[in-house]
């Protein structure tokens, strides 16, 4: 088998196994030895082993692991086993520790004692901080007296005159008419909003409040509000959006403020998702000429798992299959927003919880450039991450005979730990259910990834019926709330999914990975080329991730629906 995957046709995971052992010419010409300091007795600490006198034999160098991922195009993972091993000694290790309370009002205090400290004197030093130090102040004080003080330099607030809480924002119109808020420095106002503990009235009024952000359209809503319940999202369209035709935003409402996962329900989740597969399946049955009665109004889930069976029927049609506008869709969640104080902005556009999607289209006009004229030319498949998938286990069901994702689940049941210790935790798995799994995949890409995967033939969201949609939603709840327990700040999710009208494929599963981003691996040359290095192994990393489950929100997903 010459694919580059680590699931073998047997089942099993293969991997490589570097021994170095190697041998180094010396062709530096000088020495260069002096001291670089002095120990306590004031005798000298020198470099003398920066430079040997003859050549450098390494007879026994660290043991890397090199583990193809499962799927080829994502690269290849290298774990160092020194590095893993001591982790191996205790996995719940695997975890970043929460960050200090930071206050800067309490430390000029200090400084000139309370009572020397007027309001006037710090708004003056708030004001006069160089702008790196107002950034970092911005992005981890937990103080509500600094972040409201950096708050009223980054922007102009409206107050109102009983309450003196915020209430709006001062606006202005720009060179071309348009009505503009008055936000003085853009990127504090951006870190500023971001921060959890900024007061709510704070982030409805700068970032929450329907329209703040601008003019997108609200054309979907989830809520349980007016029946007494807590969840309330509303569902933006993208009308110029990096992503062509244009993509939808499921956020949640300014009356239903979540700046954290683990302040997310399992409602709040639900809802997210139920727009998501409400405007999926509404955009598909309108291509495909099924009346739907949807103006104005949420539809209810059995109205929902009604028109997906409708669809499904509709798309037995050869002709309606072949010919869809837009047959696959893409989802993506990043969760998680900072700035450093070099005003390099480290993660999303916006932390409050949202959630993106759009349909993309079967096909695009390719662009002919020629004799400085665009000139139309014939059709090419648009892009969707899902088809690399696909690509992938059509070549290796036509060299191997078997269909890979069957092999790849029975790989991860049948998981040994790499360093071959059999009195270690060996399983992959941190929650199933009989529709979902969520796992530590084999070659992590992101030094915590965490994967969702469908465990029956389920390869995109029209598959999904109803308990599966259900298990979805549950375990990726799950899995961002297990990361965040981890401390994880910032994770990018996003969803593989197979075509609508894919040719009886019943081997393409219906995948989400999971991809932390954490505060020491910024990504480099490395992971340009796809080389992913990690420092523990990937069955301590899942039993460390079951450690977190009861704190995340239970085992089971509970019965009951919206």
């Amino acid at each position: 088998m010459n694919l580059r995957t680590c699931v073998a046709p047997s089942g099993k995971f293969i991997y490589g196994i570097h021994k170095p052992i190697f041998h180094v010419v010396n062709m530096r010409e000088n020495n260069y030895v002096g001291p670089l300091g002095f120990f306590a007795d004031n005798t000298p600490f020198e470099n003398q082993s920066n430079f040997p006198p003859s050549a450098v034999e390494e007879p026994n160098a660290d043991i890397i692991y090199e583990i193809p991922n499962p799927f080829p195009f994502r690269g290849v993972t290298y774990i160092a086993k020194s590095w893993a091993e001591e982790k191996a000694k205790n996995p719940s290790s695997i975890m970043l520790s929460e960050p200090p309370n930071v206050s800067f009002t309490a430390t000029i205090q200090k400084w000139f004692g309370k009572n020397q400290l007027t309001p006037e004197k710090k708004d003056a030093i708030f004001k006069t901080l160089p702008k790196p130090l107002q950034l970092t102040i911005a992005g981890t004080s937990t103080d509500v007296d600094d972040l409201i003080r950096l708050a009223d330099i980054s922007c102009e607030f409206i107050f109102d005159k009983n309450t003196h809480h915020p209430c709006g924002l001062r606006y202005q119109k720009n060179v071309s008419g348009r009505s503009r808020p008055v936000i003085n420095d853009k990127t504090l106002y951006e870190v500023i909003v971001n921060n959890p503990c900024l007061p709510d009235d704070y982030k409805r009024v700068m970032a929450l409040k329907p329209g703040v952000q601008g003019g997108s359209e609200i054309v979907g809503e989830w809520s349980n509000i007016s029946t007494g319940g807590k969840t309330h999202v509303f569902e933006y369209l993208r009308r110029n959006s990096y992503i062509p035709w244009g993509h939808y935003a499921a956020n949640m409402a300014d009356d239903a403020v979540r700046y954290r996962v683990n302040d997310l329900s399992k409602t709040d989740m639900r809802a997210l998702r139920h727009l998501y597969y409400q405007r999926t399946f509404v955009r598909l049955a309108q291509t495909l000429g099924i009346s739907t009665e949807c103006e104005r109004r949420c539809m209810a889930e059995e109205e929902l798992e009604s028109l997906r069976m409708q669809i499904i029927e509709a798309l037995d049609t050869p002709f309606k299959r072949d010919n869809l506008e837009f047959n696959r869709t893409l989802w993506g969640w990043n969760f998680g927003f900072d700035y450093a104080p070099s005003k390099y902005r480290l993660h999303a556009s916006h932390q409050q919880i949202h959630q993106q999607y759009a349909m993309v289209p079967a096909v695009v006009t390719e662009g002919l450039f020629q004799s400085g004229r665009n000139y139309p030319g014939n059709m090419m498949a648009a892009f969707a991450c899902g088809d690399l998938i696909a690509d992938f286990i059509g070549q290796y069901r036509q060299q191997t005979g078997q269909k890979f994702f069957k092999i790849y689940t029975k790989a991860i049941y049948n998981n040994q730990r790499l360093n071959g210790k059999k009195n270690k935790d060996r399983s992959l798995v941190i929650y199933e259910d009989a529709n979902v799994m969520l796992f530590v995949p084999k070659a992590q890409t992101s030094q915590w990834e965490v994967q969702l995967m469908t465990l029956r033939p389920v390869g995109n969201i029209l598959e999904a019926d109803l308990k599966t949609r259900h298990s979805i939603d549950y375990a990726i709840l799950l899995a961002v709330q297990i990361l965040e327990k981890m401390g994880a700040k910032m994770i990018t999710t996003i969803e593989y999914s197979k075509s609508f009208n894919a040719d009886n494929d019943d081997d393409q599963r219906l995948m989400y990975s999971f991809l932390p981003r954490l505060p020491e691996s910024p990504g480099a040359f490395s992971e340009a080329q796809l080389r992913w290095i990690n420092g523990h192994y990937p069955e301590d990393f899942a039993a460390a991730c079951r450690m977190k489950i009861s704190a995340a929100g239970g085992e089971k997903e509970p019965s009951e629906g919206l």
